[in-house]
């Protein structure tokens, strides 16, 4: 049974447009009353410029009946996460200092997604600096998950997550260093594809910075994974700069079929453990995948040490977030680095080694990661992709007491801390990898549990390929109640 108009793709809407079965304008207004019914309970899109949002739909409605020629999503009402610049709204990235910082200009993802002809409406909420699986911050306040709203909707994308997931606009935008796209995929029960690292401009999404940082990409969110075929079209690319020296020529996935892809699994890892409620439906996935005669192998893995791969991630990680860091902080970080006894491997520990990374020691650990990338890199000579988890658990109750580091969450009937499920983040981000998340089940408590779908730099239409798959065959987006 075809879902009712709100909760179809993009590409559904932008068809609907296409063939004038509904304008521009009503399509608009259909999500404005929508976030009007709904957002109240879940605080997921936090700002709106309706005024400036309907103009350009009339536009849109006027384009069309003037036969124009349209964009690929002509029409899609649209959100975007806080972090990116959007003219005439605030960018934040929940800090209130900077709640009144007015960006001037937008984002080029922003520009890119409005030139293919969405109508941009509002931005969706994050947590503070985008560092956290939950959004809150002292801004806006607290975003729920709709299926569950005593529980995070994830981070940092996590207010883009529970706007597609409860019907509330129709594409999205995020932001992916420790998995900030691929969490609130996998908690709210829609797709997110994290780009090959540099593919997708990053201009405008550096709350006043210029350089981009390392390991972060941004990229889309959607209903479909068709959608983030299209999205990925749309954003990819240089910008101007770049673009006079080198252009993107991503390759398309030539597998029509499951059983044309050769699939490795990985259900869990010692550095951390995974709920037997996440292992379990992916290994009903394998399954799955096994009567469909596809190559599934629960062996076959890159030559790389994954207490390695952590321990390089969450250093160069903390590396790349350190200058958000005060002086006070800094020098706090360089004491306990320097006391804290060399086989402490707690997060903790590593944290505060990387927020006080010298330079020779990044590229020593930069000269780590790029052997590891090769690895990778002979490992996808045999395997075209690997399914592993994105976190550790379903989306967990809200926990906003406290530093983060010290926050638990239970897995397998034992407390475990919260940070540890950073090493699935980490298992195809620092590598520069792809990785799509895409819904596969219900937990026991009927809560989202979505698969990270990993595939060889570049590969990035591979992985939204085998996720739109599928959703053709296995399992699409599915409505969270009560929201229809």
């Amino acid at each position: 049974m075809p879902l009712d108009l709100p909760f179809q793709t993009a590409k559904q809407l932008a068809a609907a447009v296409r063939k004038k079965k509904i304008g521009c304008l009503e399509l608009l207004d259909l999500y404005l009353k929508r976030v009007e019914t709904y957002n109240p309970r879940l605080n997921a899109v936090i700002a709106t410029d309706i005024d400036a949002a309907r103009k350009r739909a009339r536009a849109a409605d006027t384009a069309l009946k003037a036969n124009k020629k349209l964009g690929p999503l002509h029409g899609v009402p649209m959100t975007i996460k806080e972090s990116f610049d959007v003219e005439g709204y605030a960018t934040t990235w929940g800090d209130p200092a900077f709640k009144d910082k007015i960006a001037e200009q937008n984002s080029l993802v922003a520009d890119r997604m409005i030139d293919a002809g969405v109508i941009l409406f509002g931005k969706t909420n994050v947590p503070l600096n985008l560092a956290d699986w939950q959004s809150y911050n002292d801004v806006y306040g607290s975003t729920n998950n709709p299926w569950d709203l005593a529980r995070t909707p994830g981070g940092s994308s996590g207010g883009s997550g529970a706007a597609l997931a409860a019907g509330l606009t129709g594409i999205e935008a995020g932001s992916d260093i420790g998995a900030s796209i691929r969490n609130p995929a996998h908690y709210c029960g829609v797709f997110g594809h994290k780009p090959t690292y540099g593919v997708v401009s990053y201009k405008g999404h550096t709350r006043g910075n210029v350089s981009v940082g390392d390991i972060t990409v941004v990229g889309p969110l959607a209903r479909g994974a068709g959608d983030l075929e299209i999205a990925m079209d749309i954003m990819a690319g240089p910008d101007e700069i770049d673009g006079r020296g080198w252009k993107l020529a991503l390759p398309r996935s030539k597998k029509e079929r499951l059983r044309d892809f050769k699939v490795a699994v990985l259900l869990s890892d010692p550095n951390a453990e995974v709920d037997h409620t996440v292992q379990d439906e992916i290994q009903r996935l394998v399954d799955f995948l096994a009567k469909k005669k596809v190559k599934v192998s629960d062996k076959a893995r890159p030559t790389i040490d994954t207490a390695e791969l952590n321990d390089v991630y969450v250093r160069l990680l903390r590396a790349a977030t350190s200058t958000r860091l005060s002086e006070a902080a800094y020098q706090e970080a360089q004491h306990d680095a320097a006391t804290l006894p060399a086989d402490d491997m707690s997060y903790f520990a590593q944290m505060q080694r990387g927020n006080s990374l010298s330079h020779r020691t990044w590229l020593q650990l930069n000269e780590k990661r790029h052997r590891m990338r090769l690895a990778w890199d002979a490992f996808f000579q045999d395997y075209d992709i690997m399914l592993c988890p994105v976190s550790v658990t379903a989306a967990f109750p809200h926990d906003q007491e406290g530093l983060r580091h010290k926050r638990t969450i239970v897995v397998n009937n034992n407390k475990v801390p919260v940070v540890d499920q950073i090493f699935w983040a980490g298992y195809a981000g620092v590598t520069f990898m792809p990785a799509t998340a895409a819904p596969i089940g219900l937990s026991p408590d009927g809560l989202p549990i979505g698969v990270q779908i990993i595939g060889p730099q570049y590969g990035d239409y591979s992985t939204i390929a085998f996720a739109r798959l599928l959703e053709q065959e296995y399992r699409s987006f599915e409505p969270p109640p009560g929201y229809h």
